[in-house]
């Protein structure tokens, strides 16, 4: 084990460390090393932290639970791939009865629901806005 891997195995350790059964860093470090005898003595290794973490035993308890919750984190966010999907569903609605500008602005609506939009606002605001047609009356 390079001391980068050490380092780096310690930061996680400090990080997780009230969810790992033991605290102390020497045992966790020779706990990792038996693991990794383990996994390069294997005839087939595992490919994901599924397979590591069935493989895994009560012998580890510690990787176990390093493996258990490398196992939960999510591996992208969905946040982007969301505002594209509202950005098709209002251009495909609205393609060419819009400027970029209200395109802008209703993207930003669809994308941040969580943000409250009071209507009377948004009247007063449209109301002192310059039209491009002007009314006779």
């Amino acid at each position: 084990m390079s001391t980068l891997e050490k380092d780096e195995f310690i930061s996680l350790i400090e990080f997780y460390n009230d969810d790992l059964v033991d605290n102390n860093k020497d045992i966790l470090i020779s706990e990792l090393k038996l693991w990794q005898r383990k996994i390069l003595a294997l005839d087939k290794q595992p490919k994901n932290a599924m397979d590591a973490l069935i493989i895994c035993n009560d012998m580890y308890p510690n990787i176990y639970k390093l493996l258990q919750i490398l196992a939960t984190l999510p591996v992208s966010t969905a946040s982007s791939e969301r505002s594209f999907s509202s950005l098709k569903r209002i251009k495909t609605y609205l393609r060419n009865t819009m400027s970029e500008k209200r395109l802008n602005g209703l993207a930003m609506l669809s994308i941040n629901r969580l943000i409250s939009v009071d209507a009377k606002e948004v009247l007063d605001e449209l109301s002192t806005s310059k039209r491009r047609v002007d009314f006779i009356l």
